[in-house]
């Protein structure tokens, strides 16, 4: 005889066990409906009931937890002053604008020095004093962004740069006028008379004020969020508007460098007492160099390192001129001042 026993534990009706908060069903092919898999939701997908047939993905705000079964709020971040890389940027800045002021002051204590004399003293306080304010430009990449400052931002650097490197050209045109031309022409002779090397300055700033009126008329810089760059974090930065205005800003500068350089390289075996030729042309080669290296680390990088590196370069690059024109000065002009008199001078070009 067959003996029954009674079991106490129900039949089941599925073939799955069910799936938690997290996970998804997905049906096997070929088998019951209650035949399910469960897989894991999707990145920044979540369920958060049992047995869900589709994941909810979470708003652009917020981001799924690790059991993905719920969205957290994403933290909102910028180039702050008080992060380290903001602060380490700000006193640099400060500092390097800080010691062009001193520069300035040296220069102008000592504006009656043969020096200080010889190499256009009016442009050498215009550099200096714009060098000043580009130290400070950096100051505008950090902290929250806002529509001004990312207009700010742009239009500053642009214009306080132009003049910066065009005060340059006309420092290395004056050169290359009064030494290399022995025998001036009509023309060559209207131009120095005429000081046209002066007027080099607004030519090159209104071609850039152009271009600069073009860009933020037609689509101006404007605050953006990178919610994507960082997991948890949205990113808040000054979206450039328009690229090709942006590269085309950035590739007159550069045009203005390389032809600075140019005529610098003209007059580099002039006597060095007066002549500031090599000086100019390390101090182009270098702003050349940073901007180019500039651009694919700009197209390679993301979130507030971007902004970061725009504001090192500009650091770089004005510490470039800076370092290369006037540390050399100055060194004389302190310590060695037996070589800032006129007979000294003199005596170098007659032996030259």
């Amino acid at each position: 005889m067959f003996k029954f026993t009674r079991s106490s534990k129900l039949p089941r009706s599925v073939c799955s066990e069910s799936c938690f908060p997290g996970k998804r069903k997905s049906a096997q092919e070929g088998r019951p409906p209650c035949c399910y898999h469960c897989t894991q939701c999707p990145h920044n997908e979540i369920s958060n009931e049992t047995d869900m047939d589709h994941c909810v993905r979470c708003p652009e705000s917020h981001y799924a937890n690790t059991e993905q079964n719920h969205c957290l709020q994403k933290t909102v971040t910028f180039l702050a002053y008080e992060d380290p890389l903001g602060m380490a940027l700000t006193s640099l800045a400060l500092s390097f604008s800080a010691l062009t002021a001193g520069v300035l002051v040296v220069f102008v204590k000592y504006h009656h020095t043969p020096i200080v004399k010889a190499n256009n003293q009016a442009l050498t306080y215009i550099l200096l004093i714009t060098l000043t304010f580009c130290f400070l430009c950096p100051l505008l990449y950090i902290g929250h962004p806002n529509t001004g400052t990312c207009i700010l931002q742009q239009s500053t650097f642009a214009v306080l740069f132009t003049v910066a490197l065009s005060t340059v050209l006309a420092k290395s045109v004056t050169v290359v006028l009064a030494f290399r031309i022995t025998v001036p022409g009509r023309l060559i002779r209207w131009i120095m008379i005429s000081r046209f090397p002066n007027f080099i300055i607004p030519i090159c700033t209104l071609i850039q004020l152009v271009l600069c009126g073009f860009w933020l008329s037609k689509s101006p810089p404007f605050v953006d969020s990178d919610a994507y760059s960082k997991h948890g974090h949205i990113i808040i930065i000054c979206n450039k508007g328009s690229t090709i205005a942006f590269h085309s800003v950035l590739g007159y500068l550069c045009s203005m460098a390389l032809g600075s350089y140019t005529m610098a390289y003209l007059s580099r075996n002039l006597p060095d007492t007066f002549n500031e030729a090599k000086f100019m042309s390390f101090s182009m080669l270098i702003f050349f160099s940073v901007w180019v290296t500039f651009l694919p680390v700009y197209h390679s990088t993301k979130g507030k390192y971007v902004v970061a590196m725009e504001a090192y370069s500009i650091l770089v690059s004005s510490a470039g001129l800076l370092g290369c024109i006037f540390v050399p000065k100055c060194y004389i002009i302190l310590f060695r001042p037996h070589r800032n008199v006129l007979h000294h001078v003199r005596n170098k070009v007659h032996s030259r």
